[in-house]
């Protein structure tokens, strides 16, 4: 063991700040002490007889006489190198008061801190010492995590700053690129527009010179026919008459007239709307969306509706159907209620085989001969047929026809088809319906009335179809 902490232990030893060790004394009990330490405690005993020791309270008769401890003065010299400053400035501290925390020497050990949980200096610093340098590391883990977390952030806000430089960037390029597009694409319309404003000029001027020379011979003739009037000799106005009475062609005239202002508006809705861009994706597609119902008054009498008359399937006839001109008599066929103009979006479902989905024209024949009703046999319609493959009739799943002219369709098997429409634009296409949509068939043609969804069904012992309801997908 260590001197110091030795005599620290075991020594009840008061030391003095610059005292030489020659008035280190001991007293008769052992227990040594500096001259003035011990003197100026048995003085302030006053004159009593005895007097004790202040550490193991001995007591002697009379004040006894005080030798020097030569021993003890050698390892003081030594203790004063090594010594913290004490709360008395006259004594070295050697021992720490655990309930005080503070530094002590060991006289005070005997007097203000009797009783306390005292240990070692040294030993207490050791402890304490290893406690610091575990808070050190523990706080310089914590600066280097919060110095990472912060180059961290600093990166974050460096890279949402590239970010958001590169998407500006990117917008501005973007809509720059939109802006000449549509630029360009306008420039090109107006240029369409004129062109056909000219072309169609010079033909409604043409018709309108020959209406004009004809009015003029019109009025020639009339003014021929009322002199004739006033004519009495009857063989002349006989014969006068029957070369002044002959029908004019100015109804004709008047019919082209109004046909070539028709051409005009139909080819100008054409140009404006061809410029659109047509939908690409199914949420896009939706964005048009139109609900369809069925009209009963036009279901044929084996065709049975539901589901709020979106759906139909061939059924057994039913003879509380009552007679209507708008009803399909030769065919398995209905219409819708809704009137089908702009953009329009739908979708059905389908299973079985031989089922049509398509759009006519209110005034598509309802009876007479089968092939001069059906859908897409006529000029008033546009169909899709649906077959199973191995039992279409052309080896494809789908056929489109339109006035008796068929057109095989081959595409993978799907039960679940959109038809869009850009009436204006004249476009009718057919999807297969997913998120990316799978073009079927797409016609271009000119539409000159409303049109209407039909379902049809060729064969007389099965199939059902059904108009899905958008509302709840748009």
């Amino acid at each position: 063991m260590d001197v110091i902490v030795f005599i620290n232990l075991n020594i009840n030893l008061s030391l003095l700040k610059n005292v030489s060790s020659s008035v280190l004394l001991a007293i008769p009990c052992g227990h040594s002490y500096c001259m003035s330490c011990i003197q100026s405690f048995w003085d302030k005993k006053g004159k009593k007889k005895h007097h004790s020791c202040p550490q193991c309270r001995q007591t002697f008769a009379p004040r006894p006489a005080l030798v020097k401890n030569t021993m003890l003065a050698a390892l003081v010299e030594q203790l004063k190198l090594t010594g913290l400053q004490a709360v008395r400035s006259c004594l070295n501290c050697l021992v720490f008061c655990l309930t005080d925390q503070q530094c002590i020497c060991i006289l005070c050990t005997m007097d203000e801190h009797k009783g306390h949980e005292t240990a070692p200096a040294a030993a207490e610093r050791a402890k304490r010492q290893k406690e610091l340098e575990e808070n050190r590391q523990q706080i310089q883990k914590k600066i280097e995590d919060q110095e990472k977390e912060l180059k961290r952030l600093q990166q974050e806000v460096k890279d949402a700053c590239v970010s958001a430089d590169e998407a500006v960037k990117s917008t501005e390029k973007i809509f720059t690129e939109l802006i000449t597009l549509l630029q360009k694409r306008r420039s090109e319309v107006k240029q369409q527009i004129r062109s056909q404003q000219e072309a169609q000029v010079l033909r409604v001027k043409e018709v309108q010179e020959k209406l004009e020379q004809e009015l003029n011979d019109l009025k020639r003739r009339d003014t021929e026919l009322e002199k004739l009037s006033h004519t009495e000799d009857h063989n002349q106005f006989l014969q006068s008459y029957a070369s002044l009475s002959a029908p004019s062609d100015l109804a004709d005239s008047s019919d082209k007239l109004q046909d070539i202002l028709r051409d005009v508006e139909t080819h100008t809705l054409q140009t404006v709307s061809s410029s659109r861009p047509e939908p690409k994706s199914r949420a896009e597609f939706l964005k048009y969306a139109c609900e369809i119902s069925l009209d009963p008054n036009t279901a044929f009498r084996t065709l049975k509706l539901s589901n709020e008359n979106r759906a139909a399937i061939v059924w057994y006839e039913d003879e509380s159907f009552t007679p209507s001109p708008e009803r399909f008599s030769s065919c398995r066929q209905v219409l819708s209620r809704q009137s089908l103009t702009g953009r329009c979006y739908f979708e059905f479902k389908w299973a079985g085989i031989g089922i049509f989905v398509a759009v006519a024209y209110k005034s598509t024949k309802r009876g007479g001969r089968a092939n001069e009703s059906l859908f897409g046999f006529n000029d008033q319609s546009w169909a899709l047929r649906c077959d199973i493959e191995h039992l279409s009739w052309k080896g494809a799943g789908y056929t489109f026809s339109h006035n008796k002219a068929e057109t095989p369709v081959s595409s993978p098997q799907s039960y679940k088809l959109g038809v869009y429409l850009d009436h204006s634009a004249g476009v009718l296409a057919f999807y297969d319906v997913s998120e990316t949509m799978t073009l079927l068939h797409r016609v271009q043609t000119t539409f000159t009335q409303p049109l209407y969804a039909g379902l049809g069904f060729f064969f007389c012992d099965g199939g059902d179809a059904e108009f899905c309801n958008l509302k709840d997908t748009e």
